[in-house]
C-alpha cells in the first residue's frame, strides 16, 4: 500500500491515522483513515495483588538484602522476573509486579533455605510448556538489560491458578472515513477471521512515525463530532502495546518529522529515551547506503549518556545521524554491528566524555556472572567486532 495515496483528503484538517490490515498475500489493505484518536496513550493497569509463597528458597541479591532488613514488608523489591525451568531449559516466564516480602521463616526441611511469603501482582509473560513436578524456579531482579539473580526456589504456591484476562481498554477513532470492510462492520458489526489491524500514526508530513496493533471488534459508530460525513468509531480493544501517557512529549516532537539535530533525546528521562528509541525502530526500514560504509572515524558525544537508552540513542547518532536506528539493547546492537544497517566494522569510534557513561552505568550489569558493567560490555563488543574505540 502506498501511504502517500491515503494520507490526504480534501478537508480542513489533516489525516493523522490510517487503519490497515494485511490480506492473505501479505498486501496491506486500507480499512480507514481518521483525523484523530482518543485513548492512544494508556498507562497499564497493574494486575490485582496476590499472595504467593516461595518454598525452599535460597535468596540472592536484592531478595537476600530484603530478608536482612528489619522492616522487609515496607520495602518494595520492584518487579521480579520468575522463570520456570524443566530439566534443561526455561519453559515459562512470569513477572511479579511490585513484589514485597510479607513474611518469611526457615524452611522446615533445611534451615539454610527459606519459605518466603510475597505480595505481588502476577503476570504471565510467556509459556512454552506446562510446568512439571520437577520444575525449579529462578528469580531475577532489576531491569531487562540489567537483570541479576534474586534466588532459586523449589516451589511457588499460588502461581498456577486461573486468572481472568484484564478487561480490554477501548479506542475511539475520531473523524474516520471508513473503507470496506470496516464500513460494513460499523453498519452491521460482525466477527472477522483476522481480528486485528495496524493503526499507522502519521507525522505532519504524512509519513508513518509509529504503528500499533489494535483489535477490530467495533463497539459502536456514530456521526462524527467533526461532521463532514465522517464517523466516530469505538473499537472494543485498543491493544496492549499502547504507549504510556508520560511519553506524549516524545511523540509530539516526532510528529514534527524525524529529528534533524543531535541530542534532542537528551532532555527526556529514561522512559522518554526508551520511547525515542522505539520510534527510531521504523527508521531502520528507510533506505541506507549499500554496501555498508566501513572505515573512517565516528565521533560519539558522551555528555548525556546517563542510562542504557541514552547510550544507544547517542551511538546511533554518531554512526548514522539523528533519528536513526542502530539497536536499542545489547543483543540488537550486536546484530547491527554485523552489518545491514548502514555502517559496519572496521571503523574508529572516538568516544568523547566517556567517563559520564562509565560512572552512570557502573552498576548496570547484564553479564549473568556480574563481572562487567554495561559500559564495559559495550566496549568489549565493539572490540570483538573490529571497532577501535578511543575513550576521551
Amino acid at each position: 500500500m502506498r501511504i502517500a495515496e491515503h494520507a490526504g483528503w480534501d478537508r480542513a484538517f489533516p489525516v493523522r491515522y490510517l487503519l490497515v490490515q494485511e490480506d492473505e498475500e501479505g498486501v496491506e489493505q486500507l480499512w480507514g483513515r481518521c483525523a484523530g484518536v482518543e485513548g492512544l496513550f494508556v498507562d497499564p493497569v497493574p494486575p490485582p495483588r496476590e499472595v504467593l509463597t516461595l518454598r525452599g528458597c535460597r535468596p540472592d541479591g536484592l531478595l537476600s538484602d530484603a530478608l536482612a532488613w528489619p522492616a522487609a514488608s515496607l520495602r518494595s523489591l520492584g518487579d521480579l522476573g520468575l522463570e520456570v525451568w524443566d530439566d534443561e531449559q526455561a519453559v515459562q516466564w512470569w513477572t511479579l509486579v511490585d513484589a514485597v516480602v510479607v513474611a518469611h521463616r526457615p524452611h522446615p526441611a533445611d534451615p539454610g533455605r527459606y519459605d518466603i511469603v510475597l505480595g505481588a501482582g502476577v503476570r504471565n509473560d510467556e509459556s512454552f510448556f506446562e510446568a512439571s513436578e520437577a520444575s525449579r524456579f529462578e528469580l531475577f531482579g532489576g531491569t531487562t538489560v540489567a537483570a541479576t539473580s534474586a534466588g532459586r526456589c523449589s516451589a511457588v504456591d499460588g502461581l498456577f491458578v486461573p486468572r481472568a484476562d484484564p478487561a480490554p481498554v477501548p479506542l475511539e477513532l475520531i473523524g474516520c472515513e471508513a473503507a470496506e470492510p470496516l464500513l460494513v462492520g460499523t453498519q452491521q458489526p460482525r466477527r472477522w477471521a483476522r481480528s486485528s489491524a495496524e493503526l499507522l500514526v502519521l507525522d505532519r508530513h504524512g509519513a508513518v512515525m509509529a504503528s500499533r496493533t489494535v483489535g477490530l471488534a467495533v463497539d459502536g459508530a456514530r456521526p462524527s463530532v467533526l461532521g463532514d460525513g465522517l464517523e466516530d468509531i469505538t473499537l472494543t480493544d485498543g491493544g496492549e502495546d499502547r504507549p504510556p501517557r508520560a511519553v506524549r512529549p516524545v511523540w509530539a516532537a516526532w510528529y514534527q518529522g524525524p529529528p534533524t539535530e543531535p541530542n534532542l533525546w537528551a532532555p527526556y528521562d529514561a522512559q522518554g529515551r526508551a520511547e525515542w528509541l522505539e520510534l527510531t525502530t521504523r527508521a531502520w526500514r528507510l533506505p541506507v547506503p549499500r554496501p555498508d560504509r566501513s572505515g573512517g572515524e565516528h565521533h560519539l558525544d558522551g555528555r548525556f549518556i546517563t542510562d542504557v537508552a541514552g547510550l544507544h540513542c547517542a551511538v546511533a547518532e554518531a554512526l548514522l545521524g539523528p533519528g536513526r536506528y542502530f539497536g536499542r539493547e545489547w543483543n540488537a546492537f550486536k546484530d547491527c554491528l554485523g552489518g545491514g544497517f548502514g555502517v559496519a566494522p572496521p571503523f574508529t569510534l572516538i568516544w568523547h566524555d566517556s567517563e559520564v557513561a562509565r560512572c552512570a552505568l557502573a552498576d548496570v550489569v547484564e553479564d549473568p556472572l556480574g563481572r562487567l558493567s554495561y559500559f564495559e560490555e559495550i566496549l568489549q563488543l565493539h572490540e570483538r567486532r573490529g571497532v577501535t574505540v578511543v575513550l576521551r
